[in-house]
């Protein structure tokens, strides 16, 4: 069970679901009175939406990592599952179960809500995380994009559930401004996955050049691709300070949460790229980034006291 558990990345899993909570019972509910926000999903079918996001994600883990097998060898030997714990076989059957009852599920939540149509938003993630497995992923920056795009779907797709179909319906103008909300964390997932990939990319370039992959640091170098990394993570740095000074700052508290646990640790990993050299920098900024993206998401918490 354990190394199933870690081939599904349990951890990043749970980061998702929080996520997914934090949109719902932080940021929308408590100003469905006072803001006048109107969500669609019941207890039930929010719970169906994070089970459904889960499943698709899972399989994607696991398609990655039978598509990274050789890879994973060389860069690291000590974390392969797939070939060693569970075998191919049984890894492409977890990935259709999986993908399976993600999308079927999907689209009976469509169904239930009235919006059918908005099934595909789990179909393009669910085919998305295929292609970038098989394909993309071995392309100049395009699985990148690609991976980096579906990060950002799992957050957006609370929005899209929860605040269109009223929007749509009732013509609710007041769910506007939370379905921005979102939108923009949705931009800020995106971007920090975006650096991390790249990060990932010159972390494993041995085992990415052994197979033939043609990522930016194989294409362009190592050191070439540094600099792009750095350049890259000054955007989503000059990014937040921007949103700070032009939208969040009435609100000292979370100007205060912004500038110590998302700039300030943006700014150090910003400097750690410069100057990094070997493979456990890059394995060090990584972790900083996921850290990163989970301190940007946590500061939703704060909106129930400070938007009265």
């Amino acid at each position: 069970m354990i190394h199933f558990l870690n081939l599904i990345r349990w951890k990043n899993l749970v980061m998702i679901a929080l996520v997914q909570i934090l949109i719902r019972y932080a940021l929308l509910l408590p100003f469905s009175a006072s803001q006048g926000v109107t969500t669609t999903l019941s207890t039930f079918t929010f719970a169906l939406l994070v089970f459904v996001t889960l499943c698709i994600a899972a399989g994607g883990y696991i398609i990655n990592d039978i598509y990274d097998v050789d890879t994973d060898k060389v860069n690291k030997p000590n974390k392969v599952i797939i070939d060693k714990y569970i075998s191919e076989k049984d890894g492409y059957t977890y990935f259709m179960l999986l993908n399976v009852i993600g999308v079927g599920l999907g689209f009976y939540l469509s169904h239930l809500i009235n919006y059918s149509s908005l099934f595909v938003v789990f179909f393009i993630s669910s085919a998305l995380l295929y292609i970038y497995s098989t394909a993309l992923k071995q392309m100049f920056l395009i699985g990148n994009i690609v991976v980096s795009i579906v990060v950002a779907l799992s957050i957006l797709v609370v929005g899209i559930f929860e605040l269109i179909p009223s929007m749509m319906s009732f013509k609710n103008v007041a769910n506007m401004p939370f379905l921005e909300i979102i939108r923009d964390y949705a931009i800020f997932a995106f971007l920090i996955n975006f650096v991390r990939e790249v990060v990932k990319d010159i972390e494993d370039i041995n085992g990415d050049h052994k197979v033939g992959m043609q990522t930016m640091p194989i294409v362009l170098g190592r050191d070439r691709a540094n600099k792009i990394a750095f350049v890259l993570a000054l955007i989503p740095l000059f990014a937040v300070v921007y949103y700070i000074i032009t939208t969040l700052y009435t609100q000292q508290i979370l100007v205060g949460y912004f500038l110590i646990f998302v700039v300030a640790p943006l700014i150090y990993i910003t400097l750690k790229i410069f100057n990094a050299e070997q493979q456990s920098h890059y394995k060090h900024i990584s972790l900083m980034l996921k850290l990163v993206m989970l301190t940007g998401m946590l500061s939703m918490s704060l909106y129930p006291f400070i938007l009265k």
